[in-house]
């Protein structure tokens, strides 16, 4: 069962008589700013506050607060362990986003093990991915979780003049998703009893059904295996069929979505004031891995870690989403490796103690030979094959620790940036990527380049619930903006449903072609137990980019550890002390009145306006909540922890705070 941490109370929180007018949210107004204090954060998965200081008059926000309350222990369950356990414990990780972390931990052994799948196998894993999490979730997000807050009965009442331009302000969209204005679509969006979140439900279900056909079952797969996947294909055609039956329906749903959502956006932009709403940073920092593997590629990396880590730079870069990092709005690199072996935990202004000389260093370079973090010798020990994270709950501070976050950073250049992952990071490098995807190259309708994707959906008839402009082939664009914005940041997760399910589409193609013309009936090879091994596995996820490290020693888990996407984008201030000499200090990097380079949810919130159209007694965060789920928490995915005495690391937890879907 879900539990929430027992967070000591500041004295600042301390209700006062004299505040009894105030909205629940409000829990001050003095002088001229007003404090904003909302925990829980509610429709995300698992426990966030958020605290921010507003400028009553500009309504513009002075500091804030993002705050992780509840920790978790699925890192340490993992030592001890034969690898291939990896890939079922960490799934147990969330019981939404589960085939995410699935993959990801099967990657990491795939490499560690020395083995991969065959083409079969690479494109079954494929297909069962697009459908859960990335089709399930996107649509959750957006239209269960995300939409209420777009839908009437939060704009009529609180932007009610936003909600009078709706009135009359035209779908551009219409003819796909049926609605002749845009509030007849916010109408829709009203939670349980709107059609839009109606259809939702059944439709994130046909999702999960056609994943399930290879998968056993979600949101916990059990056909994932090192070196390939066990889908029973004594019956392959009525898979495929099954599968394609179900695609048919969600091509048709996609435009829905899709539709919906590129008439929101724009309809916010131009007539709400957000086209620099919850912003991140002025010039994009962001991160993709890429994601859906070219299956003969793949499953010719070779059959040794090392061989494997060498050659996975030029794999990836066939991905039919490609992989890219950027930095000030610069393309900086494509090569996975160079982000991974890059990458760094602090827990500056999180509830753990420091682990360096506490814990043994596992590695100072990659298999590769290139060291880690640039070599340096004191942020080596924060990369993820050598840390090992010490609770140690405390009083809050929101000058010292206030999160159970920890903070993720990238060192580049003698310096240490945060950044930002999600659709929005997925769409922006596939926009501007000269790399061409498998997919691409084999003739699907997915166009990228020069800051814009084009993708054509097929027809997708009779779908009988759903308006008939959705049963036409549809082609919709997408132009990546400027910024990361909260409701540009909701637009990406729409159109990459478009990307997927286009992508889906080849997917069934390729399987359908090794099967019936190439006679392929095996999925997997066997994995083998070195004395000693590397493994990452890196790809996007429904929100965003998810990496998971394995240290294989004498065939078993020696270190493991995980950062979800949330775990990138929630991190609270850092670096701070010692390390904050290595704080990037460019004028797009946000930081904090302080002066600390502040994470993706404190940067949007730090950049977001009150929209309201009340006194600011009645504040009730609107544009603060919409801001943080416009990337999709997820909490119990991003905070874990290990105990550590003498150096050593214990396996065993007296007790484990949960997440209750995560509960089998």
């Amino acid at each position: 069962m879900s539990e929430k941490v027992n967070r000591p109370v500041r004295k600042e929180e301390k209700k006062d008589p004299k505040m009894v007018l105030l909205a629940p949210n409000v829990k001050r107004i003095k002088g001229n700013t007003a404090e904003i204090f909302i925990d829980p954060i509610t429709r995300i998965e698992g426990h966030l506050g958020l605290k921010a200081e507003v400028d009553v008059t500009s309504r513009k926000t002075t500091n804030t607060w993002v705050f992780a309350t509840m920790f978790r222990g699925f890192e340490v369950f993992m030592r001890g362990r034969p690898p291939e356990d990896a890939i079922a414990i960490s799934s147990r990780v969330c019981g939404v986003c589960g085939a995410s972390h699935a993959n990801a931990a099967t990657m990491a052994t795939d490499m560690a093990l020395g083995a991969v799948p065959t083409p079969l196998g690479v494109v079954l894993r494929n297909m069962a991915f697009v459908m859960t999490d990335l089709l399930y979730d996107h649509a959750i997000i957006l239209n269960l979780l995300g939409g209420p807050d777009y839908s009437e009965v939060a704009v009529s009442k609180l932007t009610p003049s936003c909600w009078e331009a709706a009135k009359t302000t035209p779908a551009e969209y219409s003819a796909v998703h049926g609605y002749r204005t845009i509030a007849d679509i916010m109408k829709d969006m009203n939670p349980i009893t709107g059609r839009i979140w109606q259809l939702t439900v059944k439709y994130q279900r046909i999702a999960r059904e056609a994943g399930v056909l290879i998968y056993g079952r979600h949101s916990h797969p059990a056909t994932l295996i090192p070196g390939g996947i066990s889908t029973d294909l004594s019956t392959a055609q009525y898979l495929f069929e099954g599968y394609a039956f179900r695609l048919t329906q969600l091509t048709a749903w996609t435009k829905f979505v899709v539709a919906v959502w590129m008439d929101l956006a724009d309809f916010y932009n131009k007539n709400c004031n957000y086209e620099d709403e919850g912003y991140t940073y002025s010039k994009p920092i962001l991160y993709s891995s890429g994601v859906f593997d070219d299956p003969e590629a793949y499953s010719q990396l070779g059959d040794d870690y090392k061989t494997i880590y060498e050659k996975i730079d030029e794999v990836a870069k066939k991905r039919a989403a490609p992989p890219g990092l950027y930095i000030g709005g610069e393309l900086v690199t494509e090569n996975i490796t160079e982000h991974q072996r890059n990458v760094v935990e602090l827990v500056d202004s999180s509830f753990y103690e420091e682990w360096k000389d506490k814990t043994t260093l596992f590695t100072k370079t990659d298999p590769a030979g290139n060291p880690l973090v640039g070599g340096d010798e004191t942020l080596v020990w924060y990369h993820p094959w050598n840390k090992t994270t010490i609770p140690r709950p405390t009083d809050s501070s929101w000058s010292g620790k206030y999160s159970w976050a920890a903070t993720v950073r990238l060192y580049w250049k003698g310096k240490l940036y945060p950044f930002e992952v999600g659709p929005i990071a997925k769409m922006y490098v596939m926009a501007h990527s000269n790399l061409k995807g498998w997919v691409e190259e084999e003739g699907a309708p997915v166009k990228h380049g020069g800051g814009k994707i084009e993708v054509t959906l097929p027809a997708s008839r009779n779908v009988t619930d759903l308006p008939k402009g959705t049963w036409e082939e549809v082609t919709f664009t997408y132009y990546a903006p400027p910024k990361s914005t909260t409701i540009e940041r909701v637009r990406a997760r729409a159109f990459d449903m478009a990307v997927d399910v286009a992508d889906a589409w080849a997917f069934v193609l390729r399987g359908l072609y090794y099967i019936n013309s190439k006679g392929m009936t095996q999925a997997s090879r066997p994995w083998k137990e070195p004395a000693f091994s590397l493994g990452f596995g890196q790809l996007e996820v429904p929100r965003g980019n998810v990496e998971h490290w394995i240290v294989v020693k004498n065939g078993r888990i020696a270190n493991y550890q995980i950062h979800a996407p949330t775990t990138q984008n929630v991190g609270p201030r850092a670096p701070k002390g010692e390390l904050a000499r290595y704080c990037a200090n460019e004028p797009w990097v946000t930081k904090s009145p302080e002066g600390y380079c502040l994470s993706p949810f404190e940067a949007a919130a730090l950049h977001t306006v009150v929209s309201e159209e009340v006194e600011p007694e009645k504040w009730t965060g609107l544009d603060y909540v919409r801001a943080i789920r416009s990337f999709d928490p997820c909490i119990a995915c991003a905070a874990h922890i290990e105990f550590v005495k003498n150096k050593k690391v214990l396996k065993s937890v007296k007790k484990l705070l949960t997440n209750a879907c995560s509960i089998q």
